[in-house]
């Protein structure tokens, strides 16, 4: 099982593309980012229900009760246990992993974005205004906003930042005409655009 597990893990680097100079060999883009929370049914149906994510997949358990497995794989504590983990699609975004362990040293910090390695998850919304209502009337924590960025290379976008049930911070985003930065060519950052149109 364990085995399994380590492959899966592996599995993306089985397409690899031709490298360019300074960069990850076969680097094909963002496959997902993995969030540990504290009960995988209520985050599982906090993304789905509330936000509107499908569930994808969910397995697990995993860990080592005699060997380093989970240390040398993972970087946990070797007694370490992955209760479940469960992957949703949230629009055409990147997917995100949610994983619910128990550890002899684990911590239970919900780090602001101020602090080292905070982090948010940010979710492109065509009408924000229409979203920002939505979730007030689920009675989702929400910050003040949505600002609109009129200055800058940002310029065009408008965000709202809330709070999950558990305290995973997330960010509503939309700019619908573009942003700024987009006239002056160069790097374009993701597009909420249909992949399929």
């Amino acid at each position: 099982m364990l085995k399994k597990f380590a492959a899966s893990l592996s599995l993306s680097l089985c397409l690899a593309t031709p490298a360019l100079a300074g960069s990850l060999p076969g680097l094909r883009g963002h496959d997902h980012t993995g969030v540990t929370v504290p009960d995988i049914k209520q985050a599982l149906d906090f993304f789905t229900n509330v936000l509107g994510c499908q569930h994808a997949m969910t397995f697990g358990p995993f860990s080592d009760d005699k060997g380093t497995f989970m240390q040398d794989l993972l970087d946990v504590h070797p007694r370490a246990k992955i209760e479940q983990i469960s992957l949703v699609r949230c629009g055409y975004g990147s997917n995100i992993e949610l994983f619910q362990y128990s550890s002899p040293d684990q911590k239970d910090a919900k780090p602001k974005n101020s602090d080292i390695g905070g982090y948010h998850i940010a979710l492109y919304v065509d009408d924000i205004k229409a979203a920002a209502d939505y979730l007030k009337a689920n009675n989702v924590r929400t910050m003040m906003g949505p600002l609109p960025v009129d200055q800058g290379p940002a310029a065009g976008q408008s965000i709202l930042y809330f709070m999950a049930p558990w305290g995973l911070q997330f960010e509503l985003i939309s700019y619908p005409k573009g942003m700024a930065y987009e006239k002056d060519g160069g790097t374009v950052l993701w597009s909420p655009k249909d992949p399929a149109k």
